[in-house]
């Protein structure tokens, strides 16, 4: 069941809901949203490796050495945002129904890929 509760915070005249969630859903946009997450760090890292033989050959072609930092960039990004969770209910709500759809989505194109 949901309860909620409403807090008051220094403006009076607008008051803000919090509402608990149940245990299971959280732990399951966490689980949906993490393993997302992850897979789009291995896509980003798959992509952005050289084309070439070696990571060291980086520098024949200078396109590579744009993608490998433009790959680190973005993978440190995510990575950033997987260890920050939402902060409101609503967030674990769109997580959870969205996981559904896109985790298999970025599961099927990480095998594609690699």
């Amino acid at each position: 069941m949901l309860e909620s509760k409403v807090m008051v915070d220094s403006n009076i005249l607008h008051p803000t809901r919090q509402v608990s969630l149940s245990i299971s859903l959280r732990i399951a946009a966490i689980v949906l949203r993490s393993s997302f997450l992850i897979a789009l760090v291995a896509i980003v890292a798959r992509v952005s490796f050289p084309q070439s033989e070696s990571i060291w050959t980086i520098y024949d072609e200078p396109r590579d050495a744009v993608r490998l930092i433009l790959g680190f960039v973005v993978s440190v990004w995510i990575v950033y945002h997987l260890f920050r969770l939402p902060r409101e209910a609503q967030g674990y709500r769109i997580w959870a129904s969205l996981g559904i759809a896109l985790v298999p989505l970025t599961l099927a194109m990480l095998f594609v890929i690699w």
